[in-house]
């Protein structure tokens, strides 16, 4: 096998969950190879260096083994070489830790919230403190 699709080749190595975003990926211009946005029936060949714009990050892929098919994890990492760059690494890594969950979180069992625990609830979001209080 001397050439794959970028696409189909993006999917299988497990760039993209599924063929279709692969491919509305090379349609929106996120897919470049020699700083040349490519179609998605681009034909790639071992050795070149495939740029992925995702998430807002420039990944950097050389394409190693060609495969056609999704394989596992384990076995997709060894099709390619990652050669992204560190700062964009460090970039990713940090935008990655600081996406961590708001930590809005109900007590197990607690149920959904009455009308005047929401009002509470998002009163505390937007700043306002709400005492709805006996004294009507």
């Amino acid at each position: 096998m001397n050439k794959i699709r970028v696409d189909k080749w993006l999917w299988s190595i497990r760039i993209f969950k599924s063929r279709t975003l692969a491919t509305d990926a090379c349609k929106g211009g996120k897919v470049k190879v020699a700083g040349v946005s490519v179609k998605p029936s681009y034909q790639i060949g071992a050795g070149e260096v495939v740029v992925v714009k995702k998430n807002g990050f420039n990944f950097e892929f050389r394409a190693i083994t060609l495969i056609e098919k999704r394989v596992g994890a384990a076995i997709a990492v060894t099709c390619y070489e990652d050669v992204t760059s560190e700062a964009e690494k460090t970039k990713y890594a940090e935008w990655f830790l600081n996406a961590a969950p708001t930590g809005e979180k109900r007590e197990r069992g607690t149920g959904r919230p009455t009308k005047k625990e929401r009002r509470e609830i998002d009163g505390l979001k937007d700043g306002d403190v709400y005492d709805w209080g006996d004294d009507y």
